[in-house]
């Protein structure tokens, strides 16, 4: 991962991410539901890392203060389609 980023679990497939920054730290909700996991085809892969990573993936593309209170899964696969699936799955060898 290119940032020093924390992801906290909140339960029931949440998560806490923070994103630090210059100025003010930036915080995101995740929501990674079992079906959304599943339909990335990563069940496998434990899905704290697959929130780190998408957090990653996200601020690599826009500024993280513009970055939504509650970010799902399932929203970013259907925002970046195959770009973020197929570079997920570099991130995480499951290519």
């Amino acid at each position: 991962m290119i940032m020093d980023i924390s992801v906290e679990p909140l339960g029931d497939h949440e998560y806490l991410v923070t994103f630090p920054g210059s100025g003010d730290t930036v915080l995101s909700r995740f929501q990674a539901t079992e079906a959304t996991v599943d339909q990335l085809r990563l069940a496998s892969v434990d899905e704290e890392r697959i929130v780190a990573e998408t957090a990653v993936f996200l601020a690599e593309r826009q500024t993280t203060a513009d970055l939504p209170p509650m970010i799902d899964l399932a929203d970013v696969a259907a925002a970046y389609g195959d770009d973020y699936l197929e570079e997920l799955g570099r991130r995480l060898g499951t290519l």
